[in-house]
């Protein structure tokens, strides 16, 4: 199956990096996290993917042009004249990539429907190129295939951060408590599989995917989630950068399940 990734929007929450590159370009580990995120596909089997790009494409496409050499060993013969380039041994995945310029200024669902060409009449993955996941990808699929609609987005609990008040008309505090395990609520983590009439749902390229589209579907009762326990981050934010990086320099990141 397919792997369609979001990656095409301007992150201005996290403009230390985003000034220079597009968001799932910015790297934890010394890769992009959009690396990471083709890396957890791809420990599950899934290994072709389109990539909706954007703000700064053409960062994206130079990256994947230049994967293949960074990470191989090479000789360049420049001998006799000649401009040899000999390949002795490749430390490469099994990707197929495909980048699309998908607009600086369309939203989610646009970018979706202008990739249809690529997904034909198939059943795909898509997610959004900012966060990572400990998601059983397989079994994902899985439970959208038994339930037979046509989405179905990965949804994780999210806590909340701060204490809870309790505030009447006046603005007056009326009760304060500390946040609990009740206080969590169920938000859309990505790591979606849907069917290709999801793209009737999209009209064009301002469509915010996560509005008419999911919310139409929700209505119809085309719309699954798949609860995950397990660890899902964003990345919005420079904080959040960092504590993906502490993560991952600590060997403690449990979206990594690929051996290096």
């Amino acid at each position: 199956m397919k792997v369609v990734l979001l990656a095409g929007g301007f992150g201005t929450r996290i403009s230390e990096e985003s000034r220079f590159k597009p968001k799932p370009m910015v790297e934890i580990g010394g890769k992009p996290i959009l690396w990471h995120i083709m890396k957890e596909y791809s420990f599950y089997g899934h290994n072709e993917f389109i990539i909706c790009a954007g703000y700064k494409q053409n960062v994206i496409k130079e990256w994947f042009a230049d994967y293949f050499l960074i990470n191989s060993d090479v000789t360049f013969d420049y001998t006799e004249g000649k401009n040899d380039i000999i390949v002795h041994s490749r430390h490469v995945e099994p990707w197929k990539v495909t980048v699309v310029d998908t607009g600086l200024n369309t939203m989610t669902g646009g970018r979706i429907k202008r990739i249809r060409h690529y997904i034909g009449d198939e059943r795909f993955f898509m997610t959004y190129g900012d966060g990572v996941c400990d998601v059983d990808i397989n079994k994902l699929l899985e439970y959208h295939v038994k339930n037979g609609k046509t989405a179905t987005l990965t949804a994780v609990m999210l806590e909340q951060q701060k204490g809870i008040l309790d505030i009447d008309g006046k603005n007056a505090v009326k009760s304060f408590r500390e946040k609990s395990k009740s206080d969590e609520a169920p938000i859309n983590a990505g790591y979606m599989v849907l069917e290709p009439r999801v793209f009737d749902y999209i009209e064009g390229d301002r469509t915010i995917f996560e509005r008419d589209p999911l919310e139409k579907l929700a209505s119809e009762g085309e719309l699954m989630s798949y609860m995950h326990r397990g660890f899902w981050q964003c990345m919005d934010t420079k904080r959040e950068m960092d504590i993906l990086e502490s993560m991952f320099e600590s060997g403690n990141a449990p979206w990594k399940k690929w051996d290096d």
